[in-house]
């Protein structure tokens, strides 16, 4: 094979790459843009919705945009009680999340960092705890908590909310806290650190990345979460924004773009603590680089 014979080769083996490479590129942004579309189209068909009147909504003109943007929505959405579902959704996310932070970062740290008989089944009771389903649990929690006395209370949906997160946030703790070196540890149990002092100072610090992973789940499943709020909540004063839709829902008539609106608003508080954490968790994951 002469010397123009291999040249030739290599600019055909270059062309048959770039277009491979090209088809490729065009596949990956094909289906990129399949899913931008189907995660935001949701989102402008609800803001379009919203601003329907009752008319537009039940003509079946779904897809269509308003003729007349009906801003009163919002008007009404921000009178039926809004700003006090929105604090009592607050509370109960607030208080679920930092009660969820403390005991899954312990019980993760026990799991993966002790040596004990029984930390592997503990760790299987958690994980069969993933699936149990909400559903299947609100007739014996109902009997419990009545029997408690703190039905239709807040107390009655935190505790749940906290249960059922705490599996999937060990399961994401403990996995990254068993890939922190044991020298680390031993370093500090030679300066004469406690088991305490190790997790609070060194342990905790280095697992900010996950303990964000944790924020961002727990927020989002319990500020959406609807089911375990309508059944154990029945004051009005005490509901939170996925169950004060209701308020929209009369015997005779329904609201439906301020149940739209509301919706919006509703969903404002999780877009803005999406992006707040997201930031936080880059900067977790160079503070846990630099530690680690």
């Amino acid at each position: 094979m002469n010397t123009s014979t291999a040249v030739a080769l290599n600019k055909q083996v270059a062309v048959t790459r770039r277009k491979r490479f090209s088809v490729t590129k065009a596949i990956v942004f094909l289906v990129l843009g399949i899913l931008f579309v189907t995660q935001v189209y949701p989102l402008l068909w609800l803001l379009l919705y919203s601003l329907k009147s009752n008319e537009e909504i039940l003509s079946g003109s779904f897809f269509a945009l308003p003729h007349s943007p009906q801003w009163a929505n919002y008007s009404a959405a921000l009178e039926g009680n809004y700003f006090r579902y929105l604090l009592n959704s607050i509370f109960v996310t607030s208080v679920t999340m930092i009660a969820v932070i403390i005991l899954s970062s312990l019980c993760a740290y026990a799991i993966s960092r002790f040596r004990w008989r029984f930390g592997g089944a503990v760790m299987v009771v958690f994980l069969i705890g993933m699936m149990i389903p909400m559903q299947a649990t609100l007739l014996p929690l109902m009997i419990i908590f009545k029997n408690m006395h703190i039905l239709n209370t807040h107390l009655s949906i935190i505790l749940p909310y906290v249960a059922f997160s705490m599996p999937i946030a060990i399961f994401i703790l403990s996995g990254f806290m068993k890939t922190i070196p044991h020298e680390i540890e031993e370093s500090a149990v030679v300066d004469g650190a406690g088991i305490g002092r190790i997790f609070s100072s060194i342990i905790l610090p280095i697992s900010v990345p996950p303990v964000m992973t944790v924020c961002i789940l727990t927020f989002i499943n319990i500020w959406n979460e609807y089911i375990l709020a309508a059944t154990f909540i029945s004051s009005e004063k005490l509901k939170t924004l996925p169950f004060g839709v209701n308020s929209f829902v009369s015997q005779y008539s329904v609201n439906y773009g301020a149940i739209g609106a509301f919706l919006v608003l509703g969903a404002l508080p999780v877009i803005i603590i999406y992006f707040l954490l997201a930031d936080k968790i880059t900067q977790g994951m160079v503070a846990g680089a630099v530690k680690g």
